[in-house]
């Protein structure tokens, strides 16, 4: 892999999120598994750590969670056109 071509940290978690057409109706999920982004998210919003996210579902790593938060952040920043 050459200098240009080295992934960010950012792009390193965003790689753990795939979409797939008939998984979870195409929704995005960590790895390919069928936890959705959602669902980690909610998860944070009711106040678990990433650490007891992954106790609750041990076939995730606290890497899921950041890459959770990594694509709701991409997913959100794009410009507000104001009329």
């Amino acid at each position: 892999m050459s200098r240009a071509q080295k992934t960010t940290p950012e792009q390193a978690l965003l790689a753990r999120i795939t979409v797939e057409p008939g998984k979870c109706g195409g929704r995005p999920c960590i790895r390919g598994l069928r936890v959705r982004v959602i669902d980690v998210l909610q998860m944070l919003a009711s106040g678990m750590t990433a650490r007891q996210i992954v106790r609750q579902l041990p076939y995730l790593e606290v890497e899921d969670v950041a890459a959770c938060l990594a694509y709701a952040a991409s997913e959100l920043d794009h410009p507000r056109l104001v009329a």
